[in-house]
């Protein structure tokens, strides 16, 4: 066949034109009811043209109140009154009108706002959120009393500084928390987009804006107007780049910054568009719209051929006249004479017939701007601002494709379609003509449905009197653009505006973002209350013995007093009451609420500048954005995590396959090394020495490809399939069969998909492919590798490159890839004129289509490669390829494209046509991809599990890629019991049936008793069973009465995976873990589909990769990698959690021994609320004398090193179980408080109390404020010393800061009694100080005071130590010094699969000791678990989107070569393995085993009886 021109200049490949019914989400039952009566009534409408048009959709049930959404936790509820109605060029009729004419729907406006606070609303509604603390108002209501002097305060401005620290500085902290989200809204609302101008949007009012908008504005300019005034002023010249700490703030996203501003009528990517849309003219020039009439150039003023005419009405009448009339004929590719069938005409919303001013543009504007019913052109790279309903692309088949890696982390494109009508929209004036109304369903947030209607009156040229033919068209998710997600390789997409701001649905997952708290902080409310009950019992004992003395009459008190403060004794009592509350203020420990803020800022900064947590490949370190909730960090459960971006890099490898029944490739992966680790096998050893072999037989591979091609497009850095033996059988070395077999293999790789290329240009140049799937971009990159390259398409085929020669295949037909069908095909006419077949799919799929009683060698061999390659955690698929005969073939076609015209049934009707061509097929052989984890994912996954974390994955890929994943991150073991839930129909019955079996299996029953105990239960269970489940079943099990059942029954597995779950159904798992089990939850992801999740746990992690950063935007904390959680949780949050335990303890114990020494005062001086302290020592007791060893105990404290932390992962448990803070732990340091109170006022009192000391002056020194030095000197010393007893780490700094402490009290004292400033107190500190009393006393006091504590840590260390006195017993004893030859200790050893890009990295030494086994001597573990009738297991049954074809005819079904030409270390060792396992691995049905395969006959092909072989049935 001759080869059509192709142009050498082009970047990007030409999409041929296919059916892509297969590529949207395959919905439930009710949405297809939902959407088959649309279509019946949109079916109705067109036939019955003459017929009234119906109501509005009211009529409709299904398109206002959904089945599938109102049963679905996403319900927004009754949605009959919240539809919309759109209008486009058409005047809004009465009943969308107000009285003043302005429209009656008032739609959102496209600017977000995840920021909780603005300019204007930050003061009040941070003071709201703060006085939610119940200390914050007892302190202001003290400054309040304090205000009257009746109540004995000295200075009430002075008592409010402590109250105004606290919040002013909380206040900069959520101010500086708040700009950062702030910073990233005004990022994204003024990203650049271009919208249609100078055209009237009926459905939104210029004047409807609201007053306190317009002053929200005014403020928000003067602000900004005010801060660049200030910058100016200040600020100093040049700004050579952006510091660390800059960058580790969210950086604007690279698709926005980086998008190419076009400023030429002709862009250089003309490749993309096929010849019919180079004679439409689509300019990309956003300023002004061309006109069709203008004419574009090529260089030296050339006209492009086949330009449009001037007169753009000429062209619409004979393109419209045309349609009209027109029939179309069926596409064939040999371009023969076809039989007509009848095709749907869809008509077009361009009103021929009226006349526009021509005044409308598009014009660049920001995204704030865009609003409902605008016309937005989007282009290529540009990311999408609002929901828009697509109407035309570059595309003649009307598609584009889209990457939604912002909303849900993957890279793979995804097809769009424009709508039929409106594919003859391109410039601005089209869109002037075009007259229509989408009636639309209200928002919703469920991102795999969307319905709506346009509806039109068709107008005939023709005739243009005539009023029109209404017609419709349904609109579904196909025809959606999300916000948040990229275009991709489509150079345009024109569409209207249907969801704006917090309407469209990425913002309706994103949900609210919430106020978080620490669960210390909520229960230190508790604490708070304790200590008010206290108060208010030591304030009624003082107000009523002061009553009761003033009543009496036969006491001295009135000769020595002038009166009381009131003139009654109730009146005394209450005002004393007052006073003592003043008094007493310090039991309520403000300064405590200053310190904790002190102290999670400090734990902030630190986890900031940890450097092993930093990510260098986008310069990113972990940024907390939450700074009060570092403590739960430390009492993390449950962690849900993402799959794709988040354990995964979302980057495919192919790495093995099995050609004719011969296994090539060679790979060391996660799972095979995870699975070595659990056997007790030195992974080190056997990872270094697989990774040496590979290294080897990579370069071996490279001079064997060279030798026998010089591949311009190889790059040595790009290959991940490492097969020197399947470039010597491509040579012929083992034969011409094999040879044939290869070839047609890699033909089959580079034929069958639906990737894009794009061509870098260069020496060599470099050639990258753009996929629906990563598994397809894989396939065909390896194809490319091996000499069969994809070079582009042409209008009909694909152009290959095949050792140095081009030649081009056309593609009849492809039969794309769906969840159902587990297959594609792709139906090419070779160069030879014969029509060859290919498909590729799972292995079950496949095996069950293959021609009856054939290739039963090749089979078993097949089957029993794809079966090890399973196991080594890759994902499988199996080709296979069918020749037709003409006639056959043009028979089909016929009946494939009636239907793909049809409108009822559309896709139920394609999958019949595309399963009777599957049937028949020949093997050729089978592929094992690699869906390659991150770093380290394995082994932080088994860290976390050790420390008693249970990891759930909820994840949108469906069940099989899950399932695959689980084995690779060590989730699932081939022990483990697989509980699959899959519940067909909305059968609740069905699935409290299913819950209720598995139930059984445990023991349980699901009741309310069983969930209290499991409440008290945090031990991890039993790696014994997993929970696997898809969103529709969820649905069913999150209703509440069997939310309990599954809930108990998920505890009892070791891991749960839910697949295909929405947003919000993320969110709500979350909630009935957290809220059902009352546990400490963290979500982590990287799209915008996580952030639901995000925001519902307690803590919520952001990745931020090299993708999207949606997640990030409403995280609590950001991280580059997966890997670094294990540092996050079991270092930072462990320490933060045991250290602020600590602290919050000893602040309530230290002001409790200060406030009842006063309290004991009290009862020698009738509790008149006097003072036994001078008031400076009261001012300075907590912001000086006590504050700095207790601030930096919950800073710096240490138990264990952060190596030690890691290495002893059992060590978090305490965190889990919240013992580290417990209403005991307060207690009984409160009782330890009160003992201590006694003893360091009763001490000095009981000194006195015999008799009096004078000085050498013989002044005597018996007064309240000497006797006050005597008991606060003591109580100071104790307290600091008590302080530093409770602490682990005894550095420098710590005994500094606590002799510090310590010598300030002594040094005050000395300071400020030396003048007489101090009154009364004037010359106390010699007068005390030189007595010999003073010293003695304070000595026995801190002694008696210390010892029972010292005593019961004794103790407690020696007979019932904890973990982590034994841990730190063996630190010292030196069992952890190996340690210290490693900078950061990551345990267990990383181990990464040895792909291009890290093969030659070193290997790191082994940290700890462990027994190697040779082959003979390595336990033995079975593949699978014993068969039940409950469980599943199907690791190989996983159906991809991937594309593997080999063609291959009957010599296929050749004798297996016997032996190799050189040892394959990985296959051979896996396969010993296997042959002691098999009979326990097959014992499994449920499993899809090789000698399940081979037995496996085709259910779906038509054998005549004289083939069938005796005694063959077939395995369905």
């Amino acid at each position: 066949m001759a080869i059509q021109p192709y142009q050498e200049d082009s970047n990007v490949s030409n999409p041929i034109k296919r059916i892509r019914w297969a590529t949207q989400r395959v919905s439930g039952p009710s949405g297809q009811r939902k959407r088959h009566s649309i279509m019946n009534r949109f079916h109705h409408k067109r036939t019955s043209s003459g017929e009234k048009k119906s109501d509005d959709l009211e009529d409709s049930p299904h398109l206002n109140g959904i089945p599938e959404e109102a049963e679905g936790p996403e319900a927004s509820g009754d949605l009959t009154d919240t539809r919309r109605r759109i209008f486009f060029n058409i005047p809004l009729p009465d009943d969308a009108k107000d009285a003043e004419g302005h429209p009656l729907a008032n739609f959102g406006r496209n600017k977000i706002r995840t920021a909780k606070y603005t300019p204007l609303s930050f003061v009040p509604k941070n003071l709201w959120f703060q006085f939610h603390n119940i200390a914050n108002i007892y302190f202001l209501f003290v400054i309040i009393l304090a205000i009257f002097p009746i109540f004995g305060a000295s200075n009430a401005g002075l008592d409010s500084v402590p109250l105004i620290v606290i919040l002013f500085v909380t206040a900069v902290k959520d101010a500086i928390e708040d700009w950062r989200r702030t910073v990233l809204d005004n990022e994204l609302n003024n990203s650049p987009v271009h919208r249609l101008v100078n055209y009237n949007n009926v459905n939104i009012s210029a004047d409807d804006i609201s007053l306190w908008r317009k002053i929200k504005k005014a403020t928000t300019r003067g602000i900004i107007a005010t801060y660049r005034l200030l910058k100016a002023r200040f600020s100093k010249k040049g700004h050579p780049g952006k510091a660390y700490a800059q960058r580790a703030l969210d950086e604007p996203r690279t698709s926005r910054d980086t998008t190419r501003d076009r400023t030429s009528m002709m862009t250089s990517r003309t490749s993309l568009h096929s010849v019919q849309s180079m004679n439409d003219g689509i300019q990309m020039t956003p300023v002004p719209s061309p006109q069709p009439g203008q004419q574009r150039t090529l260089g030296h003023g050339q006209l492009i051929p086949e330009e449009l005419p001037n007169t753009a009405y000429s062209f619409e009448e004979e393109r419209l006249s045309k349609s009209m009339k027109d029939k179309l004929s069926v596409p064939n590719g040999n371009k023969r004479q076809n039989d007509q069938i009848p095709t749907k005409f869809y008509g077009s919303l361009i009103n021929p017939v009226k006349s526009v001013p021509e005044t409308a543009r598009f014009k660049k504007d920001y995204w704030k701007s865009v609003q409902v019913g605008d016309f937005v052109r989007i282009y290529n790279d540009d990311q999408i601002p609002a929901d828009v309903v697509i109407l035309s692309t570059s595309d003649p088949d009307g598609a584009c494709y889209v990457e939604t890696k912002n909303l849900d982390g993957e890279t793979n494109l995804k097809v769009r379609q424009a709508l039929h009508s409106g594919r003859n929209l391109k410039h601005a004036k089209h869109c002037e003509q075009a007259e229509f109304i989408l009636e639309s369903e209200p928002p919703h947030a469920n991102l795999y449905q969307y319905s709506g209607i346009i509806r039109w009156n068709q107008r005939d040229l023709m005739q243009p009197t005539e009023p029109g033919t209404p017609m419709a068209e349904p609109v579904s998710i196909n025809n959606l653009l999300l916000r948040g997600c990229s275009l991709r390789n489509t150079e345009w997409v024109l569409g209207v505006v249907v969801f704006t701001g917090q309407e469209t649905k990425t913002m309706l997952n994103a949900g609210v973002t919430p106020s978080k708290r620490a669960r210390m902080a909520r229960e230190l409310n508790w604490n708070v209350i304790y200590n008010f009950i206290i108060l208010f019992f030591m304030c009624l004992v003082s107000g009523i013995v002061q009553g009761v003395t003033w009543a009496q009459s036969n006491n001295s008190i009135r000769y020595f007093e002038f009166g009381s403060v009131a003139d009654s004794p109730p009146l005394d009592g209450f005002v004393t009451f007052w006073a003592s509350v003043i008094l007493f203020q310090n039991l309520v420990p403000i300064a405590l609420f200053i310190s904790l803020e002190i102290i999670r800022t400090a734990q902030a900064f630190f986890i900031y500048s940890d450097t092993w947590m930093y990510y260098d490949k986008i310069d990113y370190p972990c940024t907390p954005k939450s700074w009060n909730i570092s403590d739960d960090l430390g009492q993390i459960e449950y962690i849900f995590s993402d799959k794709t971006g988040t354990l995964t890099q979302n980057v495919m490898e192919f790495k093995k396959c099995s050609v004719n029944g011969v296994p090539y490739g060679e790979a060391y992966t996660e799972a095979q090394a995870g699975m070595q680790r659990r056997q007790g096998i030195d992974i080190e050893a056997e990872g270094a020495k697989a990774n040496k072999q590979i290294a080897e037989d990579r370069v071996r591979m490279l001079e064997d490809i060279r030798k026998l091609h010089p591949n311009p497009y190889l790059h040595d850095d790009e290959l991940t399939f490492v097969a020197p033996d399947f470039v010597n059988d491509l040579d012929g070395i083992s034969g011409k069969e094999q040879k044939v077999a290869n070839e047609q293999f890699m033909l089959a790789l580079a034929l069958c998909h639906t990737v894009i290329t794009e061509r870098t240009p260069g020496d060599p140049p470099r050639i990258e492919f753009k996929a629906q799937s990563p598994d397809e971009a894989a396939l065909v990159a390896t194809a490319r590798d091996c000499g069969f390259t994809v070079i582009g398409r042409s209008n009909e085929g694909i152009i290959l490159n095949i050792m140095g020669e081009e030649r081009e295949y056309t593609v009849l037909n492809t039969l794309e890839f769906n969840s159902s069908r587990k297959r594609m095909s792709a139906i090419i006419r070779m160069p030879d004129g014969k029509i060859v077949l290919f498909c590729k799919g799972a292995d079950s799929v496949i095996y069950s289509r293959l021609k009856r009683g054939e290739q039963q060698e090749l089979r078993k061999v097949t089957a029993d490669h794809l079966e090890m390659f399973a196991r080594e955690g890759l994902r499988t698929l199996c080709i296979a390829q069918k020749e037709l005969d003409e006639q056959t073939y043009q028979t089909w076609n016929k009946e494939h494209d009636l239907a793909a015209a049809a409108i009822v049934d559309r896709e139920d009707k394609l999958e019949t046509v595309s399963d009777s061509i599957e049937r028949d097929l020949t093997l050729i052989g089978g592929t094992a991809i690699e869906d390659r984890l991150q770093d380290g994912v394995p082994d932080t996954i088994a860290l976390l599990g050790d420390a008693g974390i249970k990891l759930w994955v909820l994840t949108g890929d469906k069940v099989e890629t899950a399932i695959n994943i689980g084995f690779s991150c060590n989730l699932l073991s081939n022990e483990m019991d697989l509980i699959v839930f899959k519940i067909d129909g909305d059968d609740i019955e069905a699935a409290g049936i299913e819950i209720d079996k598995h139930l059984k299996t445990f023991g349980i029953t699901g009741s309310d008793e069983e969930l209290k105990a499991a409440r008290k239960n945090h031990e991890p269970p039993g790696p014994t069973h997993a929970v696997v489940i898809d969103g529709d079943s969820l649905k069913l099990v999150l209703e509440e009465e069997l939310r309990q059942k599954f809930l108990l029954l998920c505890k009892k597995c070791k891991s749960v995976l839910c697949c295909r779950v929405s947003p919000s159904q993320k969110a709500a798992v979350v909630q009935m873990v957290k809220d059902g089990l009352d546990v400490m939850t963290l979500s982590i992801g990287d799209g915008a589909n996580d952030v639901a999740m995000i925001q519902e746990a307690d803590v919520g992690v952001g990745i931020a990769g090299e993708e999207g950063r949606q997640a990030v935007m409403s995280s609590d904390y950001a991280i580059g990698q997966f890997r670094f959680l294990q540092r996050l949780i079991l270092v930072h949050g462990r320490w933060s959690y045991r250290r602020l335990a600590e602290t919050i303890a000893n602040f309530f114990y230290k002001n409790i021994v200060w406030t009842l020494a006063l309290f004991w005062y009290q009862i020698y001086n009738d509790f008149d609320c006097s003072y036994l302290f001078d008031y400076t020592y009261i001012l300075l007791v907590n912001l000086a004398f006590t504050s700095l060893p207790v601030i930096f105990m919950g800073i710096l404290d240490q138990d264990v090193n952060d190596k030690v932390s890691l290495a002893v992962p059992q060590l978090y448990k305490r965190g889990i179980e919240r013992k580290e803070w417990s209403q005991v732990k307060f207690w009984l340091y409160m009782f330890d408080g009160i003992y201590q109170s006694l003893i360091c006022f009763f001490m000095p009192y009981l000194l006195f109390a015999s008799g009096s000391f004078v000085t050498s002056d013989g002044l005597s020194i018996n007064d309240n404020k000497r006797i006050g030095v005597y008991v606060a000197c003591a109580a100071i010393v104790v307290v600091n010393v008590y302080i530093l007893m409770n602490t682990y780490r005894w550095d420098w700094l710590m005994l500094l800061l606590v002799a510090i402490s310590i010598l300030l009290i002594w040094f005050w004292t000395g300071v400020w009694t030396a003048s007489t400033i101090a009154g009364q107190f004037y010359k106390a500190a010699p007068e005390v100080y030189g007595q010999l009393t003073f010293w003695v006393l304070t000595l026995l006091t801190v002694i008696i005071c210390l010892l029972p504590r010292f005593s019961f840590k004794a103790f407690q260390k020696i007979y019932l130590p904890l973990d982590v006195d034994i841990v730190r017993e063996q630190i010292r004893q030196g069992k952890f010094k190996y340690l210290d030859k490693y900078e950061a200790y990551v345990p267990p050893a990383k181990m990464t699969s040895p792909s291009s890009s890290d093969v030659s990295q070193p290997m790191k030494a082994p940290l700890g000791k462990q027994i190697p086994f040779d082959d003979e001597e390595r336990p033995i573990y079975p593949p699978s678990v014993a068969p039940t009738g409950t469980t599943h297991n199907p690791r190989s049954q996983n159906g991809s989107d991937g594309t593997e074809y080999t063609g291959h005819k009957q010599s296929l079904e050749q004798p297996v070569r016997p032996s190799f030409d050189r040892p394959r270390p990985s296959f051979d060792r896996l396969r010993s393995s296997m042959d002691q396992i098999r009979p326990s691995f097959e014992a499994s049905n449920d499993f899809t085993s090789a000698a399940l395969l081979t037995r496996m006959e085709s259910s779906h092909s038509e054998v005549p009886p004289h083939r069938m072989p005796h005694g063959s049935s077939s395995l369905r």
